[in-house]
Order: C-alpha cells, then sequence, then structure tokens
C-alpha cells in the first residue's frame, strides 16, 4: 500500500486534476486519511475533533463499527442490481422509512444523493397536482442539478447560466436579519405571509408545492421562528399546493427531539427528501410520500444505481444505530448544552451576533454591532479552530455564519474543547482587528 502523499503535494495534484468550482473550505487543508467516531486523522497522524461531521452527514460516526460491518457484509454478497431488479435492502429500507417518517408517508424512491431526491419530489408533486410552478425560499439550497439550482436561492451557489423555469422564491424567516425590518416584539409572521404574496403575484395562482428545510443548512442555520411552518401549511393547504420538507440535512434525529426536523414544528409535510445522514457517507438519497401523491409516477422510472443494496444496507443500519443508541436523544442534550454555551460565550465577544438552531444543527452568525457581515473574520475562525484540532464549517449568503454540526455521538467533553478553540479563535481575530 503506498504511503499517502503530503497535504502540500496532495493539494498541487487537486489543482492539476479536478475542476476549480471545487473549492476547498481551507487555504491550507490537510489530507485526511483516517475517521474514527468523531474524529479525522491527516497523513501525518494529526488527530482533528471533526464538528462538521463531512458537512452533516457523519450522522453516527466516521468508521461506525455496526455500520461498516453491514457495508462490508453486503459488498461481498451483491453490490449492484439497478432498480429493473429485485433486491431486498432497497424494499426494507423503504419500509423503515415508512416506520421513522411522520403521517402517512409510506412510498418512497431511493436515490443516489439530496439533489436526486430534490429533483424527484419536484417531479412527482408537479405529476400528482397537475401544475408546474415551485416556491422555494430565499438563502436555500437544494442540490447541484439544474432544477436543484434553480430551487437555490443563494448567489454563491448558483452558476451563471439560465436557470430552469417555473420558481419563485419567497422570504426566509431569517430573524436575525429580518427582510420586514422587524423584531420579535412586534412580528406578526409577515415572512409566512409572503408565501401568500408569492402565490398572488409571481404564480398563476395555482403552483404545484413549495419546497423548505425546516432550518436552513447552506444559508447559515436559519431557524424559523414558532408559528411559521404552521401559518405556511395552511396557506398551502387554501390554495392545494403540497409542501416538501427538505431533510436533507435536518433528517434523521439531528434537530434533537424528533427523527425529522419539520416535526419541532407540528406539521405535517406531504412529501420528505432525505440524504446525507441516511447513508453516515455512503451516497444515497430518497425521499418519501403518500400513496395517493405516489401513484402519479406511474410511467416507468429507472435509477441505475438508486437502491442500490450496498447504500441501503448501509443506511438501514445507520439508522438502526440512532435508535439503538439513543442518537436523537444525545443530540438534544448535547445539543442544549452546547447552545448554553455558546450563548454564554456570545457574552464576552460581542461579534457572536447571533446563536441559533435545535439540537446539534447549530450556527453562530458573525457580524459587527451594526449587523455587517464579518466575512474574513469568520474565516479567520474557521482557520484557526483547525490548526488547533477542531473542524468547523462556515456559510451562510455571506460566509460569516460558523456552521456546527457534527455526529450525533458527541460527548460534552467534546462540546468543551470546541468552546475551548472558539474562545481562543475569537480572541485571535480580536487582536488583529484591533490592530
Amino acid at each position: 500500500m503506498k504511503a499517502p502523499l503530503s497535504a502540500k503535494d496532495l493539494k498541487a495534484k487537486r489543482e492539476k486534476f479536478i475542476v476549480p468550482g471545487v473549492k476547498q473550505l481551507y487555504s491550507n487543508p490537510p489530507h485526511f486519511v483516517q475517521g474514527r467516531g468523531q474524529y479525522l486523522i491527516d497523513e501525518t497522524g494529526r488527530e482533528y475533533l471533526d464538528m462538521f461531521a463531512g458537512i452533516v452527514t457523519v450522522a453516527v460516526g466516521h468508521c461506525h463499527t455496526k455500520v461498516t460491518k453491514a457495508t462490508i457484509e453486503q459488498v461481498q454478497k451483491l453490490q449492484h442490481t439497478s432498480t429493473i431488479f429485485m433486491t431486498q435492502p432497497m424494499v426494507d429500507l423503504a419500509e423503515k422509512l415508512a416506520e421513522i417518517t411522520p403521517g402517512k408517508l409510506t412510498k418512497a424512491y431511493i436515490t443516489n444523493s439530496g439533489t436526486e431526491a430534490n429533483e424527484g419530489a419536484i417531479l412527482n408533486a408537479r405529476l400528482a397536482s397537475g401544475k408546474n410552478e415551485v416556491i422555494a425560499l430565499e438563502h436555500s439550497y437544494h442540490g447541484f442539478s439544474h432544477l436543484a439550482n434553480a430551487l437555490t436561492g443563494n448567489h454563491g451557489w448558483r452558476p451563471e447560466t439560465m436557470a430552469a423555469a417555473g420558481v419563485v422564491f419567497a422570504a426566509n424567516a431569517y430573524c436575525y436579519r429580518c427582510p420586514f425590518k422587524k423584531t420579535p416584539d412586534n412580528c406578526s409572521l409577515e415572512c409566512a405571509q409572503d408565501v401568500e404574496r408569492v402565490i398572488q403575484t409571481q404564480t398563476s395562482g395555482k403552483p404545484a408545492v413549495m419546497i423548505a428545510e425546516p432550518i436552513q443548512g447552506v444559508g447559515g442555520t436559519i431557524t424559523p421562528p414558532d408559528g411559521y411552518f404552521q401559518m405556511v401549511k395552511k396557506i398551502l393547504d387554501n390554495y392545494g399546493v403540497l409542501f416538501i420538507s427538505d431533510e436533507v440535512q435536518t433528517g434523521f434525529g439531528r434537530t434533537g427531539k424528533h427523527m425529522f426536523g419539520i416535526s419541532n414544528w407540528d406539521v405535517q409535510p406531504d412529501m420528505i427528501t432525505m440524504a446525507k445522514g441516511l447513508g453516515n457517507g455512503t451516497p444515497i438519497g430518497a425521499y418519501i410520500t403518500t400513496a395517493e401523491i405516489a401513484d402519479a409516477t406511474t410511467k416507468q422510472v429507472i435509477n441505475t444505481f438508486g437502491g442500490n443494496p450496498v447504500s441501503s444496507a448501509t443506511a438501514l443500519a445507520v439508522i438502526e444505530t440512532i435508535e439503538e443508541e439513543k442518537l436523537m436523544e444525545n443530540a438534544r442534550v448535547v445539543g442544549d448544552y452546547f447552545m448554553e454555551g455558546l450563548k454564554d460565550m456570545a457574552k464576552d465577544y460581542p461579534i457572536m451576533a447571533d446563536v441559533r438552531g435545535k439540537g446539534l444543527m447549530l450556527g453562530v452568525e458573525i457580524a459587527a454591532e451594526d449587523k455587517t457581515p464579518m466575512v474574513q473574520e469568520t474565516a479567520k475562525i474557521v482557520e484557526f479552530a483547525k490548526d488547533n484540532g477542531v473542524i468547523l464549517g462556515k456559510g451562510g449568503i455571506f460566509g460569516n455564519v460558523i456552521r456546527i454540526k457534527p455526529a450525533l455521538s458527541i460527548t460534552k467533553e467534546n462540546v468543551d474543547t470546541t468552546l475551548g478553540v472558539m474562545r481562543k479563535a475569537l480572541d485571535t481575530v480580536a487582536k488583529v482587528a484591533a490592530r
């Protein structure tokens, strides 16, 4: 077995052979060669506490024993056939998804990614409703394909090409930067009411579907206020519009109290899309809907790698691990502890302008007193944390939100380590800014 390249040599090789749009998070990136639980290890043997989990993906920890065993056993038995042939893992996974999703969602389509899941759900919704227009939210991210890019309300993730037709955007429930200049004491959920305005002014009045993340991930952990989704769902029902909850990042216990994020607001979606944490790093996605909506998809569809037996067997093991190890409860308890620690730290660092999220889907917006986004400072904090052994993410439409989305198995000790490194990073940034 060849020795791994140094980080410097790998970076040069990557720049030579990988398209330039596949960018690095860091200016000085490590070369990760191994993962174990909540830790990543680089080619020098250095260990990093991974508080971003491969962009909200490694739900039960890197190389989890049960999950890895399920993957290996399936690889050794049957690796691939395609959806036109019968294999049990895909069907068993669909049955399990019907068991753990809210309401009457019983029919699933297993895909390779969240992008494909969102594409498939939109197509199914259009067929079921007989309508075409789609409502999305500003600041959203729904994937890389042509349609998924068109659903993405964030200029940083949309290429300079003609977007797919039939997509309109409603205002986001971004309380810290309220588009209606409201505050919690005078808010009347105008962000939710904006969905009706959009239906009346930007569509035919008969859109097919709305898609929304319960808590926006790439958008910067934007967490809606209580009552938002209830009001939105009521408006959608009044106009006969279906609702897709994009749970690619919020699903599988990440928000703590519920298996899926939308349940935090006691709302029943017509469809749920999912990926990321479902496979713990194995490429997989899915959407699930009611039998009535699914029945509109009768013309033959095929997905060569969708429902792959290896990915499906792995996903089943991931769900079982979340249940058996009570990781959803851990996400709630440790997430609450983390939130308390972040809010306490924010008292000492005013540039921690907004701390938000639920469970282990947390975000910290870095901004000046006048809310000017501190983009360079955010990048420095994330880079400093990496240099000191903690992996954080960043996002938001300005790139000024620290994203904290670790494996659901992290401990309070891991939280304390992260908070300590963040304090040092903030101290360093403050000193540089004062010069």
